[in-house]
């Protein structure tokens, strides 16, 4: 839904096609905004429910989770959500945004990019990871469980969810925090399970493994205990990581060339030609 409502912005945006610094960082900025406006306007239109305009005496993260619900946030559910904002909003070159990168290399428009970031980016091995961990938790389901549950995915050398990291072989350093929102966040709400699940299938996998979480990991906790809905973590990311993803658009505008890289061919060599009417 946000990759085809991103993309139907191109449409009606009227300065879809104006590529001077100047309108690009106008939707860039429009783009950031628009992106939790529709993700919130989504969720309450599939529940029954009128989508709730945006609030300006509210800042951008506490107007998300105030479109969301309906209600104002308190001051601890606002900071927590610009915590996920900036922790989530770059990250170098990843999948999503190089993908980004290589559709703004063709001077293509910055609705185009974007689009295609954000189906990057919905990969399970990527943006899609921390629906992934809640659904794996959820599994579990208690944390005496926990223990069984991993140790039978290392016997079978599954993957486990929110573990390890492309550029990271240690701790990620955004892991850090979210661990002690999560940890926070439990405490307040008084429902500490899936923290403790999660404390729990760290020290494990850590002791097994010697492999550390990601910011996937955490994450998933964080949002369940603000009420955010499984299937949203993904578009929650991308919201995120609009202003990520348009800040690297402009900065390939700024200094372009074509990302273009080489291919090795590395298949059979001389293999002879059949006509088609011999195959």
């Amino acid at each position: 839904v946000l990759r085809t409502a991103v993309s139907l912005l191109g449409l009606y945006d009227p300065e879809a096609e104006d590529m001077s610094p100047e309108a690009n960082l106008r939707k860039a900025i429009r783009l950031t905004a628009q992106t939790t406006t529709i993700i919130t306007a989504f969720q309450r239109l599939r529940n029954g429910q009128q989508p709730v305009p945006p609030n300006p005496n509210l800042s951008h993260a506490a107007n998300f989770l105030y479109m969301l619900r309906g209600s104002e946030p308190n001051d601890v559910e606002a900071r927590c959500v610009d915590l996920i904002l900036i922790l989530h909003a770059d990250h170098s070159l990843n999948a999503s945004t190089f993908a980004g990168r290589v559709i703004a290399s063709t001077l293509s428009d910055m609705h185009s990019a974007a689009t295609g970031a954000i189906a990057g980016l919905k990969g399970p091995l990527h943006g899609g990871a921390n629906q992934r961990v809640l659904e794996m938790l959820a599994e579990i389901g208690d944390v005496s469980r926990v223990e069984p549950y991993v140790k039978d995915l290392l016997a079978k050398k599954a993957k486990i969810m929110g573990f390890g990291h492309r550029v990271y072989k240690v701790e990620d350093p955004r892991a850090v925090h979210l661990r002690e929102w999560a940890r926070l966040l439990a405490e307040r709400t008084g429902n500490s399970k899936w923290y403790d699940m999660s404390v729990e299938m760290e020290r494990i996998v850590k002791e097994e493994k010697q492999i550390s979480v990601n910011v996937d990991f955490y994450s998933a906790t964080v949002q369940l205990c603000l009420g955010i809905p499984a299937d949203l973590f993904t578009c929650n990311f991308a919201a995120s990581r609009m202003a990520g993803w348009t800040a690297h658009v402009l900065e390939q505008y700024r200094s372009n060339r074509l990302i273009r890289p080489l291919a090795d061919y590395v298949g059979p060599a001389e293999r002879p030609y059949v006509l088609i009417a011999k195959r």
